[in-house]
């Protein structure tokens, strides 16, 4: 199974003097064509994972979720029918994006220091009667 992923450079941005003042990360951008015709994001939240701490493991039937840690570092480990795929993303990984299509079970370990900052993009858009949280058996797990 292809999972797509894409990185983000890091633009420095700068004053009209020219001294820097920071910097930017595009994160998506529709005319990439990243996704599909209509598969394209169609919400966007941020979840914050403690130190230490993890997110899942979950699973979505209907929705597929597209990840970018935008502060902090994360290990997001995907359950695919060829077994367990790593990705990191954050700050020391080029924010890298991860996609996690619909039926395929995730997990996000916060393996920075401080709080980590995930977007989740997901499509379809989350609504309360979706019902479409599930959990996931990661039991025979071992990171690589």
């Amino acid at each position: 199974m292809e999972i797509r992923t894409q990185k983000h450079p890091k633009f420095i941005t700068k004053h009209k003097t020219g001294a820097a003042n920071g910097y930017l990360v595009p994160l998506y951008n529709v005319n990439d064509g990243l996704f599909p015709k209509g598969a394209e994001p169609k919400q966007v939240y941020l979840t914050v994972i403690s130190p230490g701490e993890k997110k899942a493991p979950h699973l979505h039937f209907i929705r597929t979720g597209f990840f970018t840690c935008i502060k902090g570092d994360v290990k997001i480990v995907l359950k695919t029918p060829e077994g367990y795929k790593e990705f990191f993303s954050g700050e020391n990984h080029e924010y890298l994006s991860v996609e996690v299509p619909t039926g395929v079970p995730s997990l996000v370990i916060n393996s920075g220091e401080g709080e980590a900052f995930v977007l989740n993009m997901p499509n379809p858009a989350w609504t309360p009667e979706m019902n479409d949280e599930h959990d996931a058996d990661f039991s025979d797990y071992k990171p690589g």
